[in-house]
């Protein structure tokens, strides 16, 4: 282990415990991006950009994202830790790299997690009676899933593994027997519309697979159906057995998301009475739309009681996996404020103050909604783009140590496949972060089509800020290896 000036912060940790299960370790991936918020989230902007042929778009991202969730696979079996994503970037190239990749990790899931409260309030407002919330009312009601969310996080991970299989009951409901429902009784769309990709959208069929064609761009929007996976290592060291459960939990929640959101989405492009409207821009949501014509305006509010259960579930998952990065940073002596940070509550075991910190700068990220709507659309902009490239930090970094021969397998390994895969997903997620931050044309102003490199520089630059006063009582931990007996520091 690391010598005396380089304290294993793995050793520190005999406070956390280990109450998450494969089952329930599994749900909180899943909960973390859940079908239901990436259906809602991208469908109408998919179908409306690519034509019902977006779907295939599906199949590709889930392609290069089952290579990314195989690499974190294979590193949180070797090392199992608080923060994931910094941890397994300090191991393998350094503590530099690991607090950027901590530092954009962070701030993608914090920017989430309020995009994600703002959504459950819109469909909190339709259950209440307001029907067209302002945006002051909207920022009210986000506010309240905030203090709610941070209540339950507060409360424990008994608390919490309720609320996340709850969720996925609702998305099964939700997304699954719905899209039966659908199929069976409601469909009035060929299978052969998914061919149609150029049709009625106002482009030449020959630049549909341009760069700046519909099939890309739909693609960028696909990219933030397939993240969350990851999130499993964010709660690493209070999982039971992780070196066994958490690459299961990773894999499985990667593809039974997968299954969900390609199965509902392809149910609904199969029941949408009016394709055409929909490609023409004419349906504002096709998703609520197409349910509630198809089985009644009665629907509408259950389906909106599901929306919230996943919205909220999500948002759940984005800010424990916040606090959980910002507590791993603080135990290394990574932050200001690092002792206040590390702070655990007596009975729950908790990370109160970063749960509170997550808190403060989701309401301060409501209050800039309010002020500079640009702003807003900008933060929103950056975060499918954040995700990916959070992940390059420790895809570099294993392919780097892959090239290099000094990579050493945990339980759950590729044998000789690892050099490939490691290859492939580093190329895959270079891409599709070129491809979702490329400055398309899409906006009035300008800036906002740069939405996704001007949020990389300013994180990067207050990143730097904070990193100057922090660089020298990070600990090198480069090939610190884990071993079973750390698992009994954290109970």
């Amino acid at each position: 282990m690391s010598d005396v000036s380089t304290p294993n912060p793995v050793a520190t940790a005999t406070t956390l415990r280990r109450e998450f299960t494969l089952l329930s370790s599994f749900a909180f991936a899943f909960a973390f991006i859940s079908p239901i918020v990436a259906l809602y989230g991208i469908f109408g902007l998919a179908l409306t950009t690519a034509g019902p042929s977006f779907w295939w778009g599906f199949l590709i991202v889930f392609a290069g994202q089952i290579l990314v969730a195989l690499v974190f696979a294979m590193l949180v079996s070797r090392w199992p830790l608080e923060g994931s994503i910094y941890q397994w970037t300090s191991r393998l190239i350094g503590p530099t790299a690991g607090w950027f990749a901590g530092w954009a990790y962070f701030w993608t899931l914090v920017i989430a997690m309020a995009t994600v409260a703002l959504g459950a309030a819109g469909f909190l407002a339709n259950i209440f009676g307001l029907q067209q919330p302002s945006a002051v009312e909207r920022a009210w009601i986000a506010f309240g899933v905030l203090v709610f969310g941070t209540l339950i996080n507060i409360a424990g991970q008994t608390v919490l593994k309720i609320f996340m299989l709850a969720s996925i009951a609702a998305e099964v409901i939700g997304s699954i027997g719905l899209g039966i429902w659908l199929l069976a009784f409601h469909r009035v769309n060929d299978i052969s519309v998914l061919f149609s990709g150029g049709d009625g959208i106002g482009v030449a069929s020959a630049d549909y697979f341009a760069l700046s064609g519909p099939f890309l761009i739909a693609l960028a929007f696909i990219g933030f159906s397939f993240v969350g996976f990851e999130s499993a290592g964010s709660i690493a060291e209070e999982v039971a057995e992780p070196r066994k459960n958490l690459p299961k939990a990773i894999l499985f929640s990667i593809s039974f998301i997968a299954v969900v959101v390609m199965f509902s989405s392809l149910s609904i492009i199969l029941a949408i009475p009016d394709l055409d409207a929909v490609r023409d821009g004419e349906v504002g949501d096709p998703v609520y739309e197409t349910l509630t014509a198809q089985l009644g305006a009665g629907i509408a509010t259950p389906i909106e009681i599901l929306f919230v259960i996943g919205f909220v579930a999500s948002f759940l998952a984005l800010q424990t996996s916040a606090s959980r990065m910002l507590w791993a940073k603080a135990r290394d002596g990574a932050l200001p404020g690092a002792g206040v940070l590390t702070r655990l509550s007596k009975k729950q075991r908790q990370p109160i103050v970063a749960l509170l910190v997550t808190t403060v700068i989701g309401t301060l990220l409501f209050l800039l909604s309010n002020v500079a709507s640009d702003l807003y659309t900008l933060m929103v902009n950056f975060t499918a783009g954040g995700f990916y490239l959070s992940f390059l930090f420790p895809l570099i970094g294993f392919l780097v140590v892959v090239t290099r021969r000094t990579w050493r397998a945990g339980p759950f390994s590729l044998g000789n496949w690892t050099a490939l895969v490691a290859w492939v997903a580093v190329v895959w997620a270079s891409l599709q972060l070129i491809n979702i931050a490329w400055p398309r044309e899409v906006y009035e102003q300008a800036y906002l089509d740069w939405s996704i490199i001007i949020g990389a520089v300013v994180i990067s630059v207050i990143g730097v800020v904070f990193w100057i006063g922090a660089r020298k009582r990070i600990p090198s931990v480069v090939g610190v290896e884990y071993t079973d007996s750390d698992e009994n520091h954290a109970r």
